[in-house]
């Protein structure tokens, strides 16, 4: 297993989730109070403190309690890792079909 892959899996199951991309999203524009989350995505206290327990065990957000309030914020560090993966494959984001036709061609060629 490569370095980092449990962490990436971590991070993609965490994202694999609708409720816990709005709360990422929402949180790429400011910080909120696990309160405000919850009403922006409908979702019932203990619903929203499951998904952000998911988040924050992967490290894609931080909390910072004030008094009685959690407020949250994405940690874009953490996105880092998500970052470098996708950025591994940009050689290949040229025309897919292209590439397909030339490994049928170069497939036919060697029959």
């Amino acid at each position: 297993m490569k370095k980092g892959t449990a962490r990436l899996d971590a991070i993609f199951n965490a994202l694999a989730n609708q409720h816990r991309r709005a709360i990422i999203h929402h949180l790429s524009l400011q910080p909120a109070s696990i309160t405000e989350l919850a009403k922006k995505g409908k979702l019932s206290l203990p619903a929203i403190h499951k998904h952000i327990r998911v988040l924050e065990e992967t490290k894609l957000i931080q909390r910072k309690k004030s008094g009685r309030c959690n407020f949250l914020a994405l940690n874009r560090d953490a996105l880092l890792v998500l970052h470098d993966w996708v950025n591994q494959y940009h050689a290949y984001w040229g025309n897919n079909q292209e590439s397909l036709k030339n490994y049928v061609e170069r497939i036919e060629r060697q029959s």
